[in-house]
């Protein structure tokens, strides 16, 4: 099953289908319709010898300086070549994967005046596995990510260098080889190729997926903390949280009293104890804040993934090509700095966790630093020191790129979003972030292990849902008795957050919003 695109109606879930799942795309039939008058009505305007910027014009500052009919398609590689200026690492695949697809369905929605031959031909490269390499810094954010979807375009014109069957190969050779040809670009073409939002929006929509499932996590750490901590379930009553009214609030109590049905080391009152601290007591407000967060950027992605972002803009049925701004990147600037902000909340609580689990002066009796025979073991006196520096460095992220601007070419360009650092920097703190939980969940069912040991049932009393998840785990890691090489250990919890097989295993158990 291909996806469809037509500028208007594609999903988030699409694209990750097709960037990570290499589904196939195709173009809607209405779409070529749209397109092709578009292309015809900009033929027309070259015959008519219209002044039209990036048409018969040169770019940024040099808007003021006339070229002629014959030189268009020179104008537009040039466009191209002299554009290729970003640096350092190239993105990883899946990021290239999505930019490759937005970038078809924003053409495709018929005002950008490229061929539809063309299009077609980024389509082929997609679905055959062509991706070109793009390095990571040098965008701006308006006009748009021309630096990096000018090495997408690089690759379409058989330039430049491709990442072809998990090898980097020539961009030619790999096209030769899929049968492809490379494309001449006529006149506007590669302003329509490289003018866009939909590398901030690539990097981005791969960070609010993740967000997304560890949202989920984070709901899933908490409960297993929980269960070693003897919270108190009641703070979770649908009561407290409907009378604030916030979505995401309530999702995360429901959540968390599902995840915690039938324990019986988390109950609704304790005996211990009056009320539990922040860290567990207000994980709903905490972590709903969050989602409602992720949410908003979301639907702010859905919206950009169907946007025409170039410029100028084609509307053939009016007679008009419009010189505008769709190009700029502040909405998904803002989005994707409001985004690392809510991901690291939920890494900020969950070190705090980690911390009253391991620090024996808060971990309701357990063992200090979850060390079966502290003293000559250590436990996990330094897992919290891990968690407690990536917390830290995501603070260095969290300063929202999109306050910062720099004008650019001759001060014609005076204000620019830095949208694609703010989607950089929030797959850093992402990264950081589930390293954070995985750390939490790793001393949690240790927690969970030593109440067992010290006569408590603590691994017998678990809910259904939280038993799934210490079930799982164990067939990966095993109860720490004495020291072991920790960074192995650390790195398993991480991986079973990232590929999403711990979400997947509670999940056949309970269903989480």
């Amino acid at each position: 099953m291909a996806v469809i695109i037509n500028g208007r109606d594609l999903t988030v879930e699409e694209v990750i289908r097709v960037c990570r799942g290499n589904e196939k795309v195709e173009i809607a039939e209405d779409a070529k319709v749209a397109v092709n008058k578009a292309r015809d009505y900009i033929e027309k305007k070259l015959e008519e010898g219209a002044i039209i910027y990036g048409l018969t014009t040169g770019f940024g500052k040099f808007a003021n300086v006339f070229i002629s009919p014959e030189e268009s398609a020179q104008l537009q590689k040039n466009l191209i070549i002299s554009h290729t200026c970003a640096l350092g690492d190239p993105y990883p695949r899946e990021y290239v994967r999505a930019a490759m697809l937005l970038r078809c369905n924003a053409l495709s929605r018929g005002n950008s005046g490229i061929r539809l031959s063309t299009i077609q031909t980024l389509v082929d490269m997609l679905n055959a596995g062509i991706h070109p390499q793009i390095p990571c810094k040098g965008s701006l954010g308006a006009s748009g990510d021309l630096a990096p979807l000018s090495h997408i375009a690089l690759g379409l014109i058989g330039l430049g260098k491709v990442e072809y069957k998990g090898e980097i190969v020539d961009a030619k050779v790999a096209m030769d080889a899929e049968g492809i040809v490379p494309v001449e670009l006529a006149a506007k073409e590669g302003l329509a190729l490289n003018n866009g939002t939909q590398m901030m929006t690539a990097v981005g929509i791969n960070v609010l997926w993740d967000a997304m499932q560890l949202q989920k996590v984070a709901d899933l750490a908490c409960a297993l903390t929980g269960e070693a901590l003897h919270a108190i379930k009641k703070a979770y009553d649908h009561k407290i949280h409907d009378l604030r009214g916030h979505q995401g609030q309530k999702i995360v109590a429901e959540n968390l009293l599902a995840l915690l049905e039938g324990s019986k080391n988390a109950l609704d009152l304790q005996p211990t104890k009056v009320q539990d601290p922040y860290s567990l007591r207000c994980i709903p407000q905490i972590h709903g804040a969050s989602r409602d967060a992720i949410q908003y950027v979301y639907e702010a992605v859905s919206r950009e993934i169907n946007a025409v972002t170039d410029n100028p803009i084609v509307f053939p049925d009016d007679d008009e090509v419009i010189s505008g701004g769709n190009f700029h990147g502040q909405p998904m600037a803002l989005a994707f700095d409001f985004l690392k902000i809510a991901i690291s909340e939920l890494a900020d609580v969950s070190e705090r966790r980690a911390e009253r689990l391991i620090n024996p002066a808060l971990a309701e009796g357990l063992p200090g630093f979850l060390a079966k025979n502290g003293g000559l073991n250590s436990g996990f006196m330094i897992a919290q020191y891990a968690a407690a520096s990536m917390v830290s460095e995501n603070k260095v992220y969290d300063h929202p790129a999109c306050v910062d601007s720099i004008p650019s070419s001759g001060n014609q360009e005076d204000h620019v979003s830095m949208g694609t650092t703010s989607a950089r920097t929030a797959a850093l703190v992402l990264d950081n972030a589930q390293k954070v939980i995985g750390i939490e969940i790793a001393a949690a069912v240790q927690g969970i292990y030593l109440r067992q040991e010290i006569g408590e049932n603590g691994i017998d009393n678990l809910a259904p849902a939280t038993r799934a998840a210490y079930d799982y785990i164990r067939t990966l890691s095993a109860p720490i008795d004495d020291d072991v090489l920790m960074h192995d250990e650390l790195v398993k919890f991480d991986e079973m957050i990232k590929n999403g097989e711990l979400l997947a295993a509670v999940e056949k158990v309970v269903t989480l919003k």
